[in-house]
């Protein structure tokens, strides 16, 4: 023991460092080190306690042969949906190759996601996705650690073609395998690029989910609210397909929730009012199709008004498009702030650590960044987003919430009954539900934060 501790602190005062390996900058060998427990490993496989310090040294720089740091790499494969993404994430969160199939194009001629299409659309691109992923990173699947997929929730036709690429290619490359939730991937996908400690409140907002959730952990998770309808990206969806958006060039190749964020940015947020979902409830549950509901009278009101017939647009639709923002936006906010109060009164975050995440395809809405911005400003929380790219269905996402799980040995099949075992999920509550508790507190804001 008494060499260990004569040891270690010269070896750690030397500034050895490595060169650059596939782009990134020389660091000291120890910074490579991501763990105690590879240092440890690293000391018992030189046999510190009976060397000398110049052998070392020789270690350090390599002088034994060999990679002195391997990085770990996991390959995700994301299908839960539209988007057919694959990706090759280090265990420093670097993306070393990437691919995506968008099937937008596809589903916007059809006026929405028709299951058995996205289905074969998936079948036939995932290979050629996977193998564009693997070749941007410049490696095979014998050079990964681990293949993570997407197998909850979700689409079940979309989920099939994920779960079972990736489980064959997996015990095809004698590959450990790691099942990945959806939803748990969007919530993570920000501590690629922030930090973000455990715990802290989580908004997913797309277009197939609304969940206000406590991250406590890795494996630990509670729903605080979720809607009982449609989700916010559903609704600005079908809302501007109500508004016929495709018909103006500018907006034709846009999704509707992009289309209606570019013409509220001309448009009054008061012109036309919309009533406060749920407003009887002091919970944190959403509801969407009430908002939709009154968006579809107002357009039959306009289109008589205006004398709007075929595929023509109603002359305030700016207006319209920012006043039904607008109302998304609020309801969204409200309820946010409101679980912000219930954590607050069951004093389940650290005050040194309040953190909001937002994440899902309707956090790439800069308008509504900008009102739960306001709202952590002002109750004191931290906002923090995936980049927009990171937001939307994609392979990084997965490949790094694998990546997290196989650093923690979390939920990693080796054997290959296990693997041959997992099954898709269409529907997985990411946890255990406190809306009960939540409700039976009937939260009220002092004060509801205005944007």
């Amino acid at each position: 023991m008494a060499a260990l501790t004569r040891v270690i602190p010269r070896l750690l005062s030397y500034n050895y460092s490595l060169p650059k390996r596939n782009g990134i900058s020389a660091k000291p060998y120890f910074i490579y080190l991501t763990s105690i427990h590879q240092l440890r490993c690293k000391l018992l496989q030189i046999n510190l306690f009976h060397t000398s310090l110049p052998l070392l040294k020789e270690v350090v720089e390599g002088g034994l042969g060999g990679d002195p740091y391997r990085r770990q790499v996991v390959l995700g494969i994301e299908t839960s949906c539209d988007d057919t993404g694959a990706a090759v994430v280090a265990d420093s969160g670097e993306v070393l190759g990437e691919a995506l199939h968008n099937q937008q194009s596809v589903h916007l001629r059809h006026g929405g996601i028709i299951p058995p299409v996205a289905q074969r659309l998936h079948e036939q691109n995932i290979e050629q996705v996977v193998n564009e992923a693997l070749e941007k990173a410049g490696m095979t699947v014998r050079d990964l650690d681990a293949i993570a997929a997407t197998v909850k929730p979700g689409l079940s036709l979309s989920l099939s073609v994920g779960t079972r690429y990736g489980k064959n290619l997996a015990v095809s490359g004698k590959k450990p395998f790691i099942p990945i939730h959806h939803m748990e991937a969007h919530a993570l996908t920000v501590r690629m690029v922030h930090k973000a400690e455990f715990p802290f409140l989580v908004l997913l907002a797309s277009g197939g989910h609304s969940l206000l959730v406590i991250a406590h952990s890795l494996d630990h998770w509670s729903i605080i609210g979720q809607t009982i309808d449609d989700a916010p990206g559903e609704a600005l969806d079908q809302g501007a397909r109500r508004l016929k958006l495709r018909n103006i060039p500018e907006c034709a190749s846009m999704s509707g929730g992009q289309a209606i964020e570019y013409l509220a940015t001309g448009g009054n947020p008061r012109a036309y009012e919309f009533p406060t979902p749920m407003g009887k409830y002091k919970d944190c549950t959403f509801s969407f199709s009430g908002l939709k509901h009154t968006l579809t009278r107002l357009i039959e009101r306009l289109e008589e008004e205006y004398e709007v017939e075929g595929g023509n647009i109603i002359p305030p639709i700016q207006d319209v498009c920012a006043s039904f923002q607008y109302a998304v936006t609020k309801h969204l906010v409200r309820q946010t702030q409101r679980a912000m109060v219930y954590l607050d009164v069951r004093d389940l975050l650290p005050s040194q650590n309040k953190t909001l995440v937002v994440s899902g395809g309707v956090a790439c809405n800069q308008y509504i960044r900008a009102a739960l911005q306001k709202l952590c400003d002002t109750t004191g929380y931290q906002l923090l987003c995936p980049p927009p790219k990171l937001c939307t269905d994609n392979g990084i996402m997965i490949a790094w919430n694998g990546m997290e799980r196989w650093l923690a040995k979390a939920g990693v099949l080796h054997d290959e009954e296990d693997i041959a075992a997992v099954d898709f999920q269409a529907r997985c509550p990411i946890g255990e539900d406190l809306t009960n508790d939540v409700r039976s507190l009937r939260i009220q804001a002092q004060k509801w934060v205005k944007f």
